[in-house]
């Protein structure tokens, strides 16, 4: 055999309570479970005495980022040091497959703030398939793809702000089917991002019936996660019921001061459409700043024709007034119908190097300083930064946090972005921070429960059948871990420190942290869907 595990504590993924076994792996596979032996089991090249740690499956991430990071910096330090085996790309509606050339530089210049602009990035591919071919060139962790709507939209219907016909809803469709044809896991929206927010619920419906027929999921960023978020949230359900696909809810939380204490209200209506046969599952971060792109928060309306209409907006005086009476007297869609708050929007990334001191500041501070009225300073650092600046937005509750991650449903979601000066520490730190704060010092989940949301519920969700759980015949996508010392240590000054009490992950049976310490392993490929699960070509 490759390797042979020795006295774990084996946490296996289904929520069972944790046993003592040795464990063997022999060519990517677990092949072998056993009672702890005193002897030797081999032959093994290598043995690794596991006396104290806990071995688990590796933890899914269900809601990254990384779409061109994972490709520019494979050594992906921020995910595989937590833990992380797997990751579900694609998300909140827009990246970068399918796409043509003519969508493509208007999708890299809208989201630059979540993947940056890699120098001499090789964008050769223009399909799912495609971009699925290239991850497998050598990736730290697996990943899955979802199809984004709005990519979608923008290639059928482009950026503007109309409904679509039923001809362009019906080549959407076909799109959406190609990509899950090619091994897409599901289909994501944005739908506070254009121009996936310009869908109604007929199209949605639509292009969600693609999705089942092919037995993947619909993972939304729903309309509101503040005012009408409850709404919001109905409606995703509803669009499920209605197309018959599987629904997974994107960062589902209840942020915004409308919304302190209602996380129980979420969960009754999440109950009542799970006891009906909907079926709901769920992701979490576990902090409580939300980070996004510093445009995103303006109308939607601004944005209609794309990135280039939206600056030529900003810098006309008439359209000026109008998004800054929306933004401060009626609450922006962008905004999730809340009127902004200045003084909770934190800019953690810029691309224009001249801007660089306002990292790390909010946008009421730095107007202030300058003397400016604070919406016109915003206005003029979107122009100055090409609207490339992205942000922490400190919107969250931590009753609300804490009530929504006990959900039956619930898995685990980073949210990460890898760009920027101050990125969310979420991104390094997510899955440690489960497992220290809110299991080993507050008790909010047990350690095998815990174990559970982040590794097998996920992989259900996935249809990955051979993966998140730690059983005889499954890839050896494992991390060992110390239960009592186990930490994240990314802040929100320090966001790229890689978290502590990890010494070891294999992705497919190969070590990508051993002792602590990242290999220069890339041992991870797409995971595909097919008729009969989702796999690794």
């Amino acid at each position: 055999m490759d390797i042979l595990i020795t006295n774990a504590t084996v946490i296996d993924g289904t929520g069972a309570p944790g046993y003592p076994a040795d464990v063997e792996i022999d060519n990517g596979r677990i092949t072998g479970i056993h009672p702890v032996s005193p002897g030797h089991r081999g032959p093994a090249r290598r043995v690794i005495d596991a006396d104290g740690l806990a071995l688990s499956p590796g933890f899914i991430d269900m809601h990254a980022h990384s779409d061109l990071q994972i490709l520019a910096n494979p050594d992906h330090t921020a995910k595989v040091t937590q833990g992380v085996t797997c990751e579900v790309l694609g998300q909140d509606g827009l990246s970068f497959a399918p796409i043509d050339d003519t969508a493509l530089p208007a999708i890299r210049q809208q989201i630059a703030g979540w993947n940056g602009e890699p120098d001499d990035f090789d964008f050769s591919w223009r399909t799912v398939a495609g971009y699925l071919d290239r991850l497998d060139q050598g990736i730290a962790c697996n990943a899955c793809y979802l199809v984004p709507q709005g990519t979608v939209r923008m290639l059928v219907v482009g950026p503007d702000a109309r409904p679509a016909t039923a001809e362009e809803v019906a080549r959407m469709r076909e799109i959406v089917a190609t990509g899950m044809r090619e091994g897409a896991v599901g289909m994501s929206s944005g739908l506070t991002y254009t121009p996936g927010m310009y869908a109604d619920d007929g199209e949605l419906t639509e292009l969600c019936r693609a999705v089942a027929e092919w037995g993947g999921f619909y993972a939304p960023h729903h309309r509101s996660y503040g005012a009408g978020a409850l709404d919001a949230y109905a409606e995703m359900i509803d669009v499920a019921r209605r197309s018959g696909c599987s629904l997974h809810l994107a960062h589902a939380t209840m942020n915004f001061e409308p919304n302190r204490g209602r996380a129980g209200e979420l969960l009754e209506l999440l109950d009542a459409a799970l006891d009906e046969g909907v079926d709901i599952s769920l992701d979490t971060y576990p902090y409580l700043p939300g980070s996004t792109t510093l445009a995103a928060i303006l109308p939607s309306w601004a944005f209609s024709g794309g990135p280039g209409e939206l600056l030529r907006r900003l810098a006309t005086p008439q359209d000026r007034a109008r998004i800054r009476h929306e933004m401060e007297h009626e609450g922006t869609d962008g905004c999730h119908g809340v009127v902004v708050d200045w003084n909770t929007i934190q800019i953690s990334g810029v691309r224009n190097p001249e801007l660089g001191d306002r990292v790390g500041r909010t946008i009421a501070e730095l107007a202030r300083e300058s003397g400016s009225d604070p919406t016109e300073f915003y206005f003029d650092h979107l122009i100055a930064d090409n609207l490339a600046t992205t942000i922490l937005q400190h919107v969250g509750h931590e009753e609300n946090v804490q009530t929504i991650m006990r959900h039956r449903a619930h898995t685990g979601g980073s949210d990460g972005i890898l760009v920027g000066d101050l990125p969310h520490p979420r991104a390094w730190g997510t899955f440690p921070r489960y497992l220290a704060r809110y299991v080993r010092e507050l008790g909010i989940l047990g350690l095998e429960e815990c174990v559970h949301h982040l590794t097998g519920r996920a992989a259900a969700r996935l249809g990955l059948r051979d993966r998140g759980v730690v059983r005889v015949g499954n890839h050896a996508d494992l991390v060992l871990f110390d239960p009592d010392t186990v930490r994240d240590e990314a802040t929100f000054d320090a966001p790229r420190r890689p978290a502590t009490g990890i010494p070891y992950v294999f992705v497919n049976g190969v070590a990508v942290v051993e002792e602590g310490e990242r290999t220069e392993a890339l041992p991870g490929r797409a995971l595909r869907r097919t008729a009969e699960g989702t796999r690794a070509l």
